[in-house]
């Protein structure tokens, strides 16, 4: 049975060479450092998997390195031994649009996979783990479009993907932790009963049977949560048990499918103004090494609030008809 975890082990294994590939590259600015950077978050992502069985502390120490490593400024992308800006836009002259078959198999084939894979049995037994399909999917899909790649580009040699991997990670740098960092932030907050302290503050400020107001704080509380915490899937079960569900579903009988579905909406809306939404706001100015790494983020801002003035509207109107 193939389950999510072997996809975090090959993610694990990945991020690992890449920090023995730093730590082997005697030019490196920051070649110790970096080294230990990655291969911490390699063998967490290996040994996470086996918490709670196996000590959770030693995780928890691994990310404090993490945090203090990248917090006073000991990682740092530098330049990779690679091919040169004229070679790569000579090779895709010639490949045209071969270059992007590498990238549409992903989709195809993590759809093929979930869809398909959950159907597979083998001596009577799944394929694939229960509930892990579309992670499963994704992972075997990098893989399969890993080696397209290989076939259709025909790199000069395999290490290639490895070496560009590496250079892609340190180029986005400590930002690929946040992802982690975020889920983990908004399930701390689950926990904690933030949904129904932030319940409790809002049925004592909130007019009774007020809609329109009512609307107002769970649209902004969603974009709000999100800026803080950078992701809109954490901020959805605090506003969502603080005023979507008791308040609106409950007291004032909106339908829950448009509400929660308009409620991410004007989520993602806060989304388009943090950095905190890391893979959406800083890794893509890291990749095209934007000069003013918040200049996305101030381009979005206007677009967020009108979207956040729109779903407003369609929450006080579609969840009530």
């Amino acid at each position: 049975m193939i389950s999510a975890e072997w996809i975090y082990w090959l993610l694990g294994a990945f991020l690992f060479v890449s920090g023995v590939q730093i730590a082997l590259d005697p030019h490196h600015k920051k070649r110790w450092t970096n080294a230990a950077f990655w291969c911490l978050f390699g063998a967490s992502m290996c040994y996470g998997s086996f918490v709670p069985k196996a000590p959770a502390w030693l995780l928890g120490l691994a990310v404090i390195a993490m945090a203090c490593l990248a917090g006073f400024g000991f990682t740092g992308a530098d330049r990779v031994h690679t091919s040169s800006d004229d070679e790569r836009e000579a090779h895709a002259a010639r490949k045209k649009h071969w270059l992007f078959v590498p990238a549409l198999t992903i989709p195809a084939v993590t759809i093929f996979v979930s869809v398909a894979g959950g159907k597979i049995d083998i001596h009577g037994k799944p394929l694939l783990a229960a509930g892990s399909a579309t992670l499963v999917g994704l992972g075997i899909a990098t893989i399969v479009a890993l080696l397209v790649g290989w076939l259709v580009l025909r790199p000069p040699h395999l290490g290639v993907a490895l070496t560009e991997g590496r250079r892609l990670f340190e180029s986005i740098g400590w930002a690929t932790l946040l992802p982690q960092m975020l889920a983990t932030l908004g399930l701390l907050f689950a926990q904690a009963g933030v949904g129904t302290q932030v319940g409790t503050i809002v049925h004592d400020i909130l007019p009774g049977h007020s809609r329109v107001l009512a609307v107002i704080i769970y649209a902004l509380g969603m974009a709000c949560f999100t800026i803080v915490m950078g992701n809109a899937f954490a901020a959805f079960p605090i506003m969502t048990a603080a005023v979507g569900w008791p308040v609106l579903v409950q007291q004032m009988g909106a339908h829950p499918a448009p509400l929660f579905a308009i409620a991410m909406l004007s989520g993602f809306c806060g989304t388009l103004c943090t950095p905190m939404a890391a893979n959406f706001n800083l890794v893509p100015p890291a990749l095209l090494e934007m000069r003013d790494k918040y200049g996305q983020i101030k381009v979005q801002i206007p677009t967020a609030i009108a979207l956040l003035i729109v779903n407003i509207v369609f929450l006080l109107v579609f969840p009530f008809l």
